[in-house]
């Protein structure tokens, strides 16, 4: 093992432990890979300073471990491997093999504990069956759910003590524990194979899924017709789970060649490109969890186990978080509304005397060198050819045929208004650029009248342009062009949905916004919607039964006139069991 700090994270290196899963307890104190021939318990206060192994005797690789997620219980914890599931304690410095858990007839794919109730540990198999055991009494697992196929990943809901997951190749099924018999609802979510389930934080029916597909999908599964969102990706979704702080969003991707960058942080509000790339592990990530946020600290901390076998713990602090944060909170439409109020500038630049003034500025430009630190000028003067070193510079070099924009600006007032015109809707806002600009600092955004667009979509915006711009002045470049594009972009966008919302009353937002609608179950419709999903059942076949016989079915004739191909298909068996 070796340990070594960088700027942004702690790399600890375990060359021979060839483990294929890791967990962070509850507490935040402990990780434990999970190799063929050993348990590492790591202290992840003191990674470096060695760690302690329990020894295990088994051919097989352990292909899940979880701690128990309780204060109380969190020197608990369960590791599948095949067809078991041994319960282990880890206290004072030691660990010892509780109990064993045995019920499935086939290799156990997934497992994890109840959210609400610490003794309750729910496992998934491909034998079809998802066991839900009592760890007070572990003879036999006290509910069993039965699927029609073997299930990959069960989660249980994070809101309802009640609700859980499964999912089945390329379909997600939502059992109730109190309702074992039958699942409340079937996702076909995906075409091939999910990796990945993960329950919303904060929404009860909201659920991400991740796939072999090159896909990670957004469900409301009162809504399971069709997706609220998709991230499309170049290559397949290993896992998506949500962030414990804002509406973040962090997965793995399973990239064609091991030293592409493969995990990922995204703002599930704008899912256009990731807000941050974690660099730094030579091949794929095969499991990531969270550290218990310390109290009184602002930073969060991801831990990372990869194929190369080092352990990562990454700082995500404020600024990072504050990209994953969504503008649309209690209150706002109100300050939106008082902003929107604001008088227009009084000096106002028109883009066709750009020209004029970039040569007859030479007193404005020595006014702004005089506003800027002596510090901030010598950088200036070490950038790179071609780009902008001045406000007076990067107006003259604005592209101005930006479609359905008009700009006027005032280098000396640091400040530019911008028109945009889309269908019927009309923006107006105000920029203005700090003296750092744009090194670090980024300009600030306001509606002015008249603007025509709704609250909400006045939110949406400034949270747009607040990204663009601060993605930009980060490497201190200029911003303006870059954000004047995004505003048309988004503002066409935004219209574009409103037109087809009005015109279908069914069409989805592309983005995750809660509280989310549900959509009206007419009774006349109801089999038709709850069946939407399900395959056709079989109209005829034939089989020999046990005397010799064939026995056969079909339709009858009666039946092939009196249903209307716009009937709904009725919740049927598939086939005849004999």
């Amino acid at each position: 093992m070796a340990a070594r700090w960088s700027s942004e994270n702690v790399v600890v290196e375990f060359r021979d432990s060839q483990a294929t899963a890791m967990s962070v307890d509850c507490l935040g104190q402990h990780a434990v890979l999970s190799g063929r021939r050993f348990l590492y318990i790591v202290n992840l206060d003191a990674p470096f300073e060695g760690h302690r192994k329990i020894s295990r005797q088994s051919k097989w690789d352990i292909g899940a471990v979880q701690w128990n997620p309780h204060d109380g219980f969190a020197h608990y914890f369960a590791a599948s491997s095949n067809q078991r599931v041994d319960l282990y304690k880890w206290k004072d410095g030691s660990g010892e093999v509780g109990t064993t858990l045995q019920g499935h007839t086939r290799v156990i794919s997934d497992l994890d504990w109840a959210v609400f109730e610490p003794d309750l540990l729910v496992t998934s198999s491909v034998d079809t069956y998802i066991y839900i055991w009592d760890i007070k009494d572990t003879r036999k697992p006290t509910i069993a759910l039965s699927a029609v196929a073997g299930a990959s990943q069960v989660k249980w809901n994070k809101k309802n003590a009640n609700c859980l997951a499964t999912s089945h190749d390329g379909d997600v099924r939502i059992w109730d524990k109190r309702k074992p018999s039958i699942a409340v609802e079937y996702l076909a979510a995906h075409l091939s194979k999910i990796h990945g389930l993960d329950w919303h934080p904060d929404s009860e029916h909201i659920l991400a899924t991740s796939s072999q597909d090159n896909s990670v999908k957004f469900w409301d599964y009162r809504q399971p017709r069709k997706y609220l969102n998709i991230l499309p990706c170049q290559v397949p979704v290993w896992k998506a789970r949500y962030t414990p702080f804002s509406n973040g969003l962090v997965t793995v991707m399973v990239p064609q060649l091991r030293r592409e960058n493969s995990l990922l942080l995204w703002n599930v509000f704008d899912l256009n490109t990731p807000v941050h790339t974690f660099v730094g592990h030579d091949d794929v990530v095969l499991e990531f969890q969270w550290r218990k946020q310390k109290e009184g600290s602002k930073d969060y901390q991801l831990v990372t186990w990869s194929r190369d076998q080092t352990l990562r713990m990454w700082r995500v602090d404020s600024q990072m978080q504050r990209l994953c944060a969504n503008d649309i909170l209690d209150g706002v439409d109100e300050f939106i509304e008082s902003i929107s109020l604001l008088p227009e500038p009084e000096k106002i630049l028109h883009t066709q005397d750009t020209d004029h003034q970039h040569n007859s500025s030479h007193g404005e430009e020595e006014v702004l060198k005089e506003d800027l630190p002596s510090n901030l000028l010598e950088e200036k003067k070490s950038d790179q050819p071609g780009l902008p070193q001045t406000l007076q510079q990067e107006f003259s070099l604005i592209n101005v045929q930006i479609r359905n924009v008009n700009v006027e600006m005032d280098a000396a007032d640091r400040s530019c208004t911008v028109s945009v015109h889309c269908s019927n809707h009309r923006v107006k806002m105000l920029v203005k650029f700090p003296a750092q600009y744009p090194n670090n600092a980024a300009p600030s955004f306001q509606f002015i009248n008249p603007t025509t667009i709704t609250s909400t979509m006045k939110a949406k915006l400034l949270k747009i342009l607040k990204d663009t711009s601060l993605q930009k002045v980060k490497r201190n470049q200029s911003c303006l062009e870059p954000c004047l594009r995004q505003l048309v972009s988004c503002l066409e966008s935004f219209v574009n949905q409103e037109d087809s919302a009005s015109s279908n009353p069914f069409a989805l937002p592309n983005s995750v916004t809660p509280p989310l609608p549900t959509f009206a179950r007419v009774t006349t419709a109801y089999g038709s919607y709850q069946d939407a999903n399900i395959p056709f059942p079989r109209t005829s076949g034939a089989r020999f039964c046990g005397a010799g016989y064939l026995v056969y079915f079909t339709r009858p004739m009666t039946m092939h006139r009196a249903v209307s191909p716009t009937e709904p298909t009725p919740r049927s068996v598939w086939e005849i069991q004999m």
